[in-house]
């Protein structure tokens, strides 16, 4: 029976969200966005220390240090409708970088299951950013974010790609896969050629969203998925680098520390290569 402030703003007056479950001072500047709430624990488990915050509903969130650094992670639950929804209220509660954690269908061949991707952007084929802006606005990654989602594959040695993904709002006919009965509307037909033919990497369900709400709302995002499937070999396997993924947004994290401890000491509001330089020779010295 609590009362919140009103229907327009959905929370206590403890800054508490509605549908996350979490107030000011819960989560850390960065989060972690999968979108199976079973992950998030598994993510926690590569921390150095990790406590449970709160689960409701699709919003599991725990809250701990990765060398040094407090770290969280939420879930966002499968697609972008609940995906704004963590974005929104995590942003309400002090969060800024966001890195989506998750699972995803390579397109093309020589992308092996199991290999990671990073993405620079999203083909927005979902509706969910369409209600906050128009069609042709980009959903971009955010460019220190995917430069530390780099670095951080090259440290950790896996193998990776880097490029556009497809956000989609359904798994099966929006991904050209055939629906219940075989079912598959006309205007699927031709969706992964297309899309291969452009040079887009992969399907995916959320990051189009994380990424235009980002944008709109001046924060960071970025995406490190683990291809467990290949939609022209065919090929599926459930889990396939999902621990490499995870490796590496925790460890990107750790990256963009430094580098905003870094920024704000020589007064900078964006990484550059001589920034980039001065960290990589702390770092060998």
């Amino acid at each position: 029976m609590e009362k919140l402030k009103s229907a327009s703003v959905p929370e206590a007056e403890s800054g508490k969200q509605y549908h996350i479950a979490l107030k000011p001072g819960d989560v850390s500047r960065y989060v972690l966005v999968p979108g199976d709430p079973e992950r998030v624990k598994r993510i926690a488990s590569f921390w150095d220390e990790a406590w449970f915050v709160s689960s409701h509903r699709e919003y599991t969130t725990y809250t701990g240090r990765y060398k040094g650094v407090l770290i969280s992670a939420t879930s966002t639950g499968i697609g972008s409708p609940s995906t704004a929804i963590a974005i929104e209220e995590l942003a309400r509660i002090g969060a800024d970088t966001f890195i989506r954690v998750g699972t995803t269908g390579a397109l093309h061949k020589w992308i092996k299951v199991g290999d990671l991707i990073i993405s620079t952007g999203a083909v927005r084929l979902e509706g969910t950013s369409r209600q906050y802006v128009i069609p042709e606005y980009p959903a971009v990654a955010s460019l220190d974010v995917t430069l530390a989602l780099i670095e951080a594959a090259e440290e950790l040695g896996v193998r990776y790609h880097v490029g556009l993904s497809a956000s989609t709002d359904s798994f099966y006919v929006g991904q050209e896969r055939p629906g219940y009965k075989g079912y598959l509307p006309p205007f699927s037909r031709g969706l992964i050629d297309f899309l291969k033919s452009v040079n887009v990497l992969n399907f995916e369900m959320e990051a189009a969203t994380i990424f235009t709400l980002a944008n709109i709302y001046g924060l960071r995002a970025g995406m490190v998925c683990a291809a467990i499937a290949n939609r022209e070999t065919e090929e599926f396997i459930v889990d396939a680098g999902v621990d490499d993924a995870i490796r590496v947004a925790n460890e990107a994290v750790k990256i963009l520390s430094e580098w905003d401890s870094l920024r704000e000491r020589k007064g900078r509001k964006y990484i550059s290569v001589a920034l980039l330089r001065e960290w990589l020779e702390s770092r060998s010295g």
